[in-house]
């Protein structure tokens, strides 16, 4: 799973007419929730956070927050919720979740399929079905993508199933192993 470093500050004014004054500075709110604990209001760069944003943007990340002004430094998020501006897109809000490296979770990791197919060489149509794929386990043994070789996919067989894919052996398919992926009609 890919990780990334983002540095932050505890934000100290709260309420409607302070954000506003805070984004004309170009900076953007964001809150870290952690499973029942007091929630941490922060603020990060708008620039910074938009171009970390978008780096990490339709992947899984495990996001390293560096806290400035707060006594547990280092805390370790997922994206939960980020919040545009309607019209042209700036941020406006960003929801973290706190999460445990150690405890499993779900993910939903994208499929790559690789290769030309047999089949679709000799005329065939490459149907696919599925792409993506639900995970379970520790965040940092997730992958970030599942790469399948398609190449010796004939014409009329039986296809590409969940069970085909090669997932690493401490993470679990939450899948049913016999949902087929891709084929070629």
């Amino acid at each position: 799973m890919l990780q990334v470093n983002m540095k932050t500050k505890v934000r100290t004014v709260f309420g409607k007419g302070p954000m506003r004054q805070l984004r004309m500075r170009e900076i953007t709110p964001a809150n870290l929730y952690s499973g029942g604990a007091e929630s941490v209001a922060l603020q990060f760069d708008a620039a910074k956070l938009y171009k970390d944003l978008l780096f990490i943007h339709g992947r899984n990340a495990v996001v390293t927050l560096e806290v400035e002004g707060d006594s547990k430094a280092n805390r370790h998020v997922l994206v939960q919720e980020i919040q545009k501006e309607p019209v042209d897109g700036s941020l406006l809000h960003v929801d973290f979740l706190e999460i445990d490296l150690s405890k499993p979770a779900q993910f939903t990791v994208p499929v790559e399929y690789v290769g030309t197919a047999k089949g679709v060489d000799l005329g065939g149509d490459l149907q696919v079905f599925k792409t993506s794929v639900r995970l379970r386990g520790c965040p940092l043994d997730i992958p970030d993508v599942i790469k399948a070789d398609i190449t010796h996919l004939e014409q009329g067989a039986k296809g590409l199933t969940f069970a085909d894919l090669a997932v690493p052996a401490n993470v679990e398919m939450l899948e049913k192993a016999e949902t087929v992926c891709v084929a070629v009609f």
